[in-house]
């Protein structure tokens, strides 16, 4: 039976919002990364997106970012390798701290934003980060775009990997996200979402300029403020359970 994580990015809120919609969106994924509260986030929103995965046996990853909520985390900033450090560990020890008051473990890291774009085409900041995830628990895991450099640096410092598609974002290449920045960068419809999904499951992605590239994933993330998320979550996990896929977070 073909198996795939589905994970969504969680513990987030934007200016102007009341609330989130991570319960809902819970039932139908099978990991999830939430915000550490340097892009978004604070310590008891933090504490109820835990409480919420444990509730529906979705495994917890931590989604630190750039210091910077004023962006969202979405923009690239300059930083020098010991405070970057610095604010991981605080980040990630963080979340850490938590999950295990609650009796758990902490499953993954998945950085965010402007982070997480960095690091695929920054090799310093990418080795930086897997030596820092692996000084803060040798056992967690590592999500990342499926290709990127990283990957390898995972496989050289002996931390495990978990290679990530993206169901609501268009491809410019097989290792890079078309810019928000563009109109067409996110995926809204069903339709699309499905397509990008199907793709997935056949190790493909269409890129803009409309070429198939070979691509495997483990895991396949859903934004939380992509409209309509929590139906378009729902849509995912029925498609899988209907065609025989298994819905598994990484052992």
């Amino acid at each position: 039976m073909q198996t795939i994580d589905l994970n969504c990015d969680t513990g987030e809120l934007k200016d102007g919002q009341n609330r989130n919609y991570d319960e809902e969106i819970m039932p139908f994924i099978s990991s999830c990364n939430i915000a550490c509260g340097f892009h978004s986030g604070t310590p008891q929103l933090m504490t109820q997106t835990v409480r919420a995965a444990i509730k529906h046996r979705v495994k917890i990853g931590a989604h630190p970012s750039y210091n910077d909520r004023e962006n969202f985390g979405r923009k690239s900033l300059k930083i020098d390798p010991e405070t970057l450090m610095a604010d991981l560990v605080y980040q990630i020890g963080a979340l850490k701290g938590m999950v295990e008051s609650y009796g758990q473990r902490l499953h993954h890291v998945k950085p965010h934003g402007a982070l997480y774009n960095d690091l695929l085409v920054n090799d310093t900041l990418a080795a930086l980060f897997v030596s820092t995830v692996k000084t803060i628990d040798p056992v967690l895991k590592i999500v990342t775009l499926a290709n990127a450099n990283i990957v390898g640096y995972c496989a050289a410092h002996g931390v495990g990997v978990i290679q990530e598609g993206f169901a609501d974002r268009r491809y410019q290449q097989i290792t890079q996200l078309r810019s928000r920045a563009y109109s067409d960068a996110v995926l809204h419809t069903p339709e699309d979402v499905l397509t990008q999904v199907k793709g997935f499951l056949k190790e493909e992605v269409r890129l803009t300029d409309g070429t198939i590239a070979k691509i495997k994933v483990d895991t396949i993330c859903l934004h939380s403020d992509t409209p309509g998320a929590v139906s378009l979550s729902q849509t995912i996990y029925n498609y899988l359970r209907e065609n025989d896929v298994k819905i598994t977070a990484p052992a």
